[in-house]
């Protein structure tokens, strides 16, 4: 337990940075996963981009792998949309 109030303060911001982290990563890989059913919808899969986006902005995934995540979201409903016609 830290003794100095700075200490005690970033122990304090930590936490609940921690719980928000944990609530919009949940979310994300919820949306991942809709977004990857097989029967996925686009509504899904933009909404996956739009959190992807977000995450990469606040910092709580790196750029590159959310463009990484886009580009495959992007790839598999390209070919579903190929399938499809």
């Amino acid at each position: 337990m830290p003794n100095i109030a700075s200490a005690k303060k970033n122990m304090r911001k930590t936490r609940s940075a921690t719980v928000r982290n944990r609530a919009q990563r949940s979310a994300l890989r919820t949306a991942l996963k809709k977004a990857k059913a097989a029967e996925t919808t686009p509504e899904a899969t933009m909404t996956a981009v739009q959190l992807l986006d977000r995450a990469a902005r606040k910092g709580l995934l790196h750029r590159n792998a959310a463009a990484r995540q886009k580009s495959k979201l992007a790839k598999r409903a390209n070919a579903a949309a190929a399938a499809a016609k």
